[in-house]
């Protein structure tokens, strides 16, 4: 049963989150110090390996279940010319994705992740927040039902993915929203300096519309955000609530989990930044949600591809901390 049905009772949620199985973590810390390798051999695959074990509960964790989930909206925001792209490409990648063509599928196969794709209202594009909030309090809640119902609790990792024309600019006024500053705006698809210099315009423009809620996260994700963006903060929410490990992928999706953070410190302490995109931007928002990348590897596609990748690195942390011997299985001597 979903456990909201207005914005105040999702806000409710925020002050019940789980936290990490204190016992698991020591469990895996133990397991960890005995495995057959130098102390601190695997680098940060050590420290995946024990965060994994925390969420899951288990001193031997496991990654045979990612579930990936693209959620696709259209935004208001594109009349102001923020895109190299007209937004019936949104729609067109939908269907790409439906039939396996897109690079997200590629990757989703690789790793062993179920892919879903989840399009949200994608003939009502939201409005265009210089105008106006972006959304009603039903909109926001139905986009954030939408995300809090497309997670698999007996999933044991979880991706957001994205694809919305013009999400980058909504990313942008998010987190200029949510924590100040300029420059937020970046090239996404691949505007020139005009389209950039538009970018830019919209954002201060949405700001200065909504200055009297810059206060409150969730208001900003209302009047500033779009339903694809609300999805993945629904959906990262709820895999809080069920114990699932998230990765998250660039940009758009780290403004989306913005909000949960912003709204209550340590909400994304279940998550682990997959990767640091070529958006200019990004690694600034990552430095304020205080994640660290598994990987920079130049990406700017959205999709959720960085965190795809990133199974990858999360399966072979798994790999080497459930399935090594320790010492005394192996019959070799510890060290002193």
């Amino acid at each position: 049963m979903m456990p909201f049905q207005t914005l105040a009772e999702f806000r409710s949620l925020l002050d019940r989150l789980p936290t990490p199985d204190a016992a698991a973590l020591a469990g895996a810390g133990a397991r960890n110090g005995q495995l057959t390798k130098p102390p601190g051999a695997l680098g940060r695959l050590e420290q995946v390996a024990l965060w994994l074990a925390g969420w899951q509960g288990t001193d031997k964790p496991h990654a045979g279940r990612p579930q990936i989930v693209i959620f696709a909206g259209n935004h208001g925001v594109t009349a102001q010319g923020v895109s190299a792209f007209p937004p019936e490409v949104t729609v067109q990648m939908v269907a790409n994705f439906a039939h396996g063509g897109a690079a997200i599928n590629q990757l989703a196969k690789a790793f062993g992740a179920k892919l879903d794709v989840v399009p949200l209202e994608l003939e009502r594009p939201t409005a265009d927040f210089t105008q106006g909030p972006a959304m009603t309090e039903a909109e926001v809640v139905a986009a954030l039902r939408a995300g809090y119902g497309a997670v698999d609790p007996e999933a044991d990792l979880f991706v957001a993915g994205e694809m919305g024309i013009g999400n980058t600019t909504v990313a942008a006024a998010l987190a200029a929203a949510l924590y100040g500053g300029t420059g937020w705006a970046g090239r996404g698809t691949g505007v020139d300096d005009a389209g950039l210099g538009r970018k830019e315009a919209a954002v201060a423009a949405g700001l200065a519309r909504h200055a009297a809620v810059l206060g409150d996260p969730l208001e900003v994700l209302r009047c500033l955000g779009g339903r694809e963006l609300a999805a993945m903060t629904g959906a990262i929410l709820a895999a809080r609530m069920h114990r699932v490990p998230v990765i998250l992928d660039g940009f758009v999706v780290c403004a989306a989990a913005a909000v949960l953070e912003r709204s209550v410190p340590g909400a994304l302490d279940h998550c682990i930044a997959g990767h640091q995109s070529a958006e200019g931007a990004h690694p600034r928002l990552l430095e304020r949600l205080g994640k660290e990348p598994l990987l920079s590897l130049g990406l700017r596609l959205g999709e959720g591809s960085g965190a795809a990748l990133a199974i990858g690195v999360v399966q072979g942390a798994v790999a080497c901390h459930s399935g090594m011997a320790t010492f005394a299985e192996a019959g070799v001597a510890a060290g002193s």
